[in-house]
């Protein structure tokens, strides 16, 4: 299956495409997405569609601050039941590491942390925000939105973010500086190995006015109980050995088994137990890539084959109209009339 996040992450989506002239069902139809799944903060959509959809708005809309206007228009509550852990945390780093656990909960596709900095500063660490490009493509406007409320909620959080040494973005600039350094109150650098936001270390043992223990052990015990951590469940272990292995090693059971240092048969076991099958992790990893592949690339379908783990072109037409209905070339053709 594919990633997905939270149709919490469109809230404000509407009102803002209004806003700016367009019409918010038009997009969301164009890209698979049901209007009604906005309803609902828990409803959930493909998050490269959700993506692709913002791009899409801001070139369309002539809006190429798309991202930064949606992160000012919500706040932590997005995350659902882990904004309230995080809201009770005692500290930034408290905070930040039950983000880090329970951000699958949003999307299993983006993850926060704290790295070393990337420029060496000494006493400034990297409170990164990162997508998994291995499920779905980079996205400037879901990056751009994604530490936007990043920064947001930190800011709000401690009455104002001192210690932001500079907001750090992967892609260049799609508005002028000005805007980007206005939003973030810092210096902006574009271009970075990661989107981070560099903040001296003292940041890190910041107190939160609106700490509370008990009401953080609440929220943990329930996020324990209703989201078990993905990586205790072998289909997603499993999926994440064959997409990092996909077009590079042999998509096998044996060897995804070796991997992980147990029987072939134990291994079917496992996911016999999950109510899924080695055949079906691989044909839903096949099928994700090669709708990436096909819908935000241009390579030849030779080398779309391979990418997958076909050995044949023909396999892959094959595979791409039992899964979607019309072969490469037409799925293709589809994305570009979005």
């Amino acid at each position: 299956m594919a990633p997905m996040i939270r149709a919490a992450s469109l809230r404000g989506f509407a009102p803002l495409v209004v806003d700016l002239g367009g019409d918010p069902e038009e997009f969301l139809r164009r890209f698979g997405i049901p209007p009604g799944v906005l309803e609902s903060d828990d409803g959930l959509i493909p998050i490269t569609e959700h993506d692709r959809m913002l791009d899409a708005v801001a070139a369309e809309l002539r809006c190429p601050d798309l991202g930064l206007r949606l992160a000012a228009s919500q706040d932590l509550t997005i995350l659902g039941p882990l904004a309230l852990a995080i809201e009770a945390s005692s500290t930034v780093a408290e905070a930040v590491e039950c983000a880090s656990r329970y951000l699958f909960v949003h999307s299993p596709a983006l993850s926060v942390g704290v790295d070393v900095d990337p420029r060496g500063a000494r006493g400034v660490v990297a409170l990164t925000y990162r997508k998994d490009l291995h499920e779905s493509p980079y996205s400037p406007q879901a990056t751009e939105l994604g530490l936007g409320l990043f920064h947001h909620a930190a800011e709000r959080m401690l009455g104002g973010l001192t210690g932001l040494r500079s907001v750090e973005i992967p892609h260049e600039p799609l508005s002028p500086v000005d805007r980007y350094t206005q939003f973030f109150g810092a210096d902006v650098r574009f271009g970075a190995p990661v989107g981070a936001l560099r903040v001296e270390r003292a940041v890190l043992d910041a107190q939160f006015d609106g700490a509370d223990e008990v009401i953080r052990a609440l929220a943990l015990d329930h996020l324990a109980r209703h989201y078990p951590e993905p990586t205790t469940r072998m289909a997603v272990q499993v999926r994440r050995a064959l997409v990092q292995g996909l077009g590079v090693v042999s998509p096998s059971l044996e060897h995804v088994a070796r991997l992980h240092s147990i029987h072939p048969r134990t291994l079917q076991r496992r996911l016999a137990a999950e109510s899924t099958t080695f055949e079906q992790v691989l044909d839903d990893v096949r099928r994700d890539a090669a709708r990436r592949y096909l819908t935000t690339t241009a390579l030849p379908l030779t080398q779309v084959a391979a990418l997958v783990g076909f050995g044949e072109q023909s396999t892959l037409s094959h595979a791409v109209r039992r899964w979607f209905g019309m072969n490469p070339r037409e799925l293709r053709a589809q994305s570009s009339q979005r």
